[in-house]
């Protein structure tokens, strides 16, 4: 059964070259291969994000991936060290204070990516 096994994530960009800048750069993921139509990056147990390139890129402003995380605070810290800008919410429904958000069942924090692409990082409870 699929849900036995793990599963990739797929993101879209225009400009490789930044996502490049992005996920290696700032968030400092291992590239793992690379060719002039996509990226794929090393991220937790043998999980891969790949970044392809694509004419249109994305336009939904929805989280398109998260990360799962023992200490959110720690990793908000090391992420803003390096540049990476934290989302903050104040909607209904969603909140953020120093830019995380408290769901209940979880903490979690957002970045964006240059090409509009929403990631969560999420800390259980």
């Amino acid at each position: 059964m699929l849900g036995d096994h793990p599963i990739d994530v797929v993101l879209l960009a225009t400009d490789l070259a930044s996502s490049k800048d992005f996920y290696a750069g700032k968030l400092g993921l291992e590239i793992l291969r690379e060719s002039e139509e996509e990226v794929t990056y090393k991220c937790g147990g043998d999980s891969q994000l790949t970044v392809t390139r694509s004419t249109t890129g994305t336009s939904d402003e929805q989280t398109q991936a998260g990360w799962r995380v023992k200490d959110l605070a720690a990793e908000i810290a090391e992420l803003r060290s390096r540049g990476v800008e934290i989302q903050d919410y104040d909607m209904p429904g969603l909140k953020t204070e120093d830019g995380i958000a408290d769901l209940g069942f979880a903490l979690a924090a957002w970045i964006v990516d240059p090409h509009g692409n929403a990631l969560a990082i999420g800390q259980m409870r």
